[in-house]
């Protein structure tokens, strides 16, 4: 069956009963468009590129000098003759930010926003039999009224960085162009080990010269293939606008999803049938479960306590900016996935249709939002809210998806100003459009009473003690205070976090950093993350965190660590070719495999002689060696797999060191060679 993701497809095309997609990512021409000075040269002319392309896959990574302006992409599209008289739509799954697209120099349609999909019909457009000329015009400069307003956190790229497809229907079909979402919606009531209440909406167009009498098919297939609930009736759709249908499919004894234990997937689909002629075909993931977040006892899944043990996630990556394959995003979750997470936060923005249906079939329970971050301009209302219905409409079915974000680190002085006001706006439109779902906002700030907080289900908060405040361990007097004042309400750790270059090294004693200094050592953000997980981890109240970030991204105005417009507060560097040792920290303490880790191993070059060995064992009290000598006086460090060995003394020269734990079939090792 045809599946509606379409960044899962190849390059080939597909076909299945009466709907066709077929990818259109290879020959396209680009150029930059002469209206900066600054534009390369080369640039100005026309070239192959294939899709995904983003012309700041390079200068992004420099600073505040990268191009941000207008470009072109164009190709030439052979439209089959069999296709007219049926409906042609293009689907685009991101382009960033502006874009305006024209099929044979007529202007067809325009998109704000740089990470929701939007779709065109360009049926009337074509010339059948024939090439035509697609062409897409895109602008990535800063708008007022185009959330993200700015470039301040994270840079808004320039290109198609998403695939991009033809979807060709006959012309009665489930709709397309409903903010270029599946067609279907499917929620599910009522969930247990026992029954399961599942209804899926459908959304269907006529564009027949007259009303027809057809039969609306929904099947459920369990993960074998083997169809365990079927519903059949008659519908009538009429020639005047879209139409909804739905239909009931109750399971008895459903065989549930259970994050990363058992992500267990049904399928959906809905077919529209002409007798026995499919006219058109949608097919879905269905994932039966049941998220409840509960004040002061932390989330539950299908009634189970289940720790959500986050990361956040930017999508681009050095040297290829924000235009990944999924091959690419796939590397991405395996990192997360290795470490233990249970749970992702998508942040800022909506990210790739692949990575969602990814997480479903993974386990990951995810956090989706939009870009309404950093800064407010007052001109984004309409836009902030068109980007939230494209979030939930194109995502609405994904079973991983627990909550919608709304906003993050935007602010008001009073409860009723504009910042406010939209925030419980966005939060109404998501009540409307899903209303089985929870909403977040983020504040940037500790307190739970600031004017635009509480205006959503949950509160997010931001808190960076040891870095931009305050020390280390003050985490632990915020989250004490908040439980006693606040005990019914539901609150997430949405961001913490501290940059680390693995460049610069050096033992650290110190629990505050300096955020606007030139040196960021590893072992600081290492001592950062064992005191602040020891803290999270003893309260519940903190329903879910999230380390910022997963991976160092690029931030245009930064300057500081001695790496110009990056972000280093990643686990794992922009290249993703290193693990930095907070990395493996989180390993030890969530996943379950067993292992044996020596901090410090860029720190080769020692200059004390007395000097402190930490080790992550999640087997049990490990044995250290120091070339070949056993070290004594080992000390519980933050968490049950946190051992610390003081005043170990190191030789002139080399020092071999070793630590072994575990049990029979379970022994783990780990080694590292310092000089001092």
């Amino acid at each position: 069956m045809l599946l509606l993701n379409l960044a899962v497809r190849s390059q080939t095309k597909l076909k299945e009963g009466a709907r066709t997609v077929i990818a259109i990512n290879n020959d396209w021409q680009f150029k930059k468009d002469a209206n900066r000075r600054d534009a390369a040269l080369t640039d100005l002319k026309w070239k192959n590129v294939t899709i995904p392309h983003t012309w700041n896959d390079k200068d992004i990574q420099s600073g505040n000098g990268f191009y941000a302006g207008d470009a072109t992409y164009k190709k030439e599209l052979l439209a089959d003759a069999g296709w007219e008289g049926k409906r042609v739509f293009i689907r685009f799954e991101g382009v960033g930010s502006e874009s305006r697209l024209y099929v044979n120099d007529r202007l067809i349609g325009e998109h704000k926003g740089s990470y929701s999909a939007f779709a065109f019909d360009i049926s009337y457009a074509l010339k059948y039999g024939q090439k035509n000329k697609i062409e897409v015009r895109v602008n990535n400069q800063e708008r007022e009224d185009v959330i993200p307003v700015n470039n301040r956190l994270f840079p808004i790229y320039g290109g198609i960085y998403r695939p991009v497809s033809l979807i060709i229907t006959n012309k009665l079909n489930i709709v397309v162009t409903d903010f270029a979402s599946p067609g279907i919606y499917i929620s599910q009531k009522n969930v247990s080990a026992k029954s399961a209440e599942v209804q899926v909406k459908v959304k269907l167009e006529n564009k027949l010269d007259k009303a027809a009498n057809l039969t609306l098919s929904a099947k459920i297939y369990d993960a074998s293939g083997k169809i365990v609930k079927q519903e059949d009736g008659p519908i009538s759709v009429s020639t005047q606008g879209e139409q909804i249908f739905t239909k009931n499919l109750d399971l008895t004894n459903p065989h549930l999803w259970n994050g990363i234990k058992d992500p267990y997937l049904y399928r959906l689909v809905a077919s529209i049938l002409d007798g026995d002629k499919v006219l058109d075909e949608v097919s879905q993931p269905l994932g039966l479960r049941k998220f409840e977040m509960k004040p002061g006892k932390g989330f539950f899944l299908n009634d189970q306590p289940y720790r959500l043990l986050g990361v956040c996630r930017h999508q681009d990556k050095q040297d290829e900016g924000n235009a990944l394959s999924n091959e690419q995003h796939l590397a991405d979750l395996k990192d997360i996935q290795e470490m233990g997470a249970t749970s992702i936060r998508f942040a800022h923005y909506q990210q790739s249709e692949y990575l969602y249906s990814k997480c479903d079939s993974l386990g990951f329970v995810i956090w989706a939002e939009i870009p309404f971050v950093n800064a407010v301009s007052g001109k984004e209302a309409a836009n902030a809210q068109h980007q939230l219905r494209e979030l939930i409409r194109q995502n609405y079915n994904h079973p991983s998806i627990y909550v919608w974000g709304l906003h993050n680190e935007v602010y008001g002085k009073t409860p009723d100003d504009y910042t406010a006001v939209l925030t419980r706006d966005l939060d109404d439109i998501s009540k409307t459009e899903d209303p089985d779902r929870y909403t977040v906002s983020v504040s940037g700030y500790g307190e739970m009473d600031r004017p635009t907080n509480l205006n959503a289900d949950i509160q997010g908060m931001n808190r960076y003690y040891g870095w931009y405040e305050g020390r280390i361990g003050d985490l632990e007097q915020w989250v004490s205070g908040l439980e006693k004042k606040y005990p019914d309400n539901r609150l997430v750790l949405s961001e913490y976090g501290v940059e680390a270059n693995i460049d610069q090294q050096e033992e650290v004693k110190r629990d505050t950093g300096n955020p606007s200094g030139q040196f960021w050592p590893e072992a600081y953000q290492q001592k950062f993350h064992e005191i602040q997980w020891g803290i999270i981890e003893k309260h519940p109240y903190i329903a879910a965190s999230y380390i910022w970030n997963m991976f160092d991204f690029a931030v245009p105005p930064a300057n500081g660590g001695g790496v110009p417009a990056r972000n280093m507060k990643g686990l794992i560097t922009y290249d993703r070719k290193v693990k930095k040792d907070a990395f493996y920290w989180y390993k030890a303490n969530w996943n379950p495999e067993p292992m044996v880790y020596l901090t410090g191993r860029r720190h080769t070059k020692r200059t004390n002689a007395l000097t402190t060995v930490t080790v992550y064992s999640n087997v049990g009290v490990p044995v250290l060696t120091l070339n070949g000598k056993k070290i004594n006086g080992v000390k519980k460090g933050t968490t049950d797999v946190h051992y610390v060995f003081e005043n170990v003394k190191l030789q002139k020269g080399k020092n071999h060191i070793e630590a072994v734990a575990g049990k029979e079939d379970k022994v783990v090792k780990d080694q590292i060679d310092w000089s001092f």
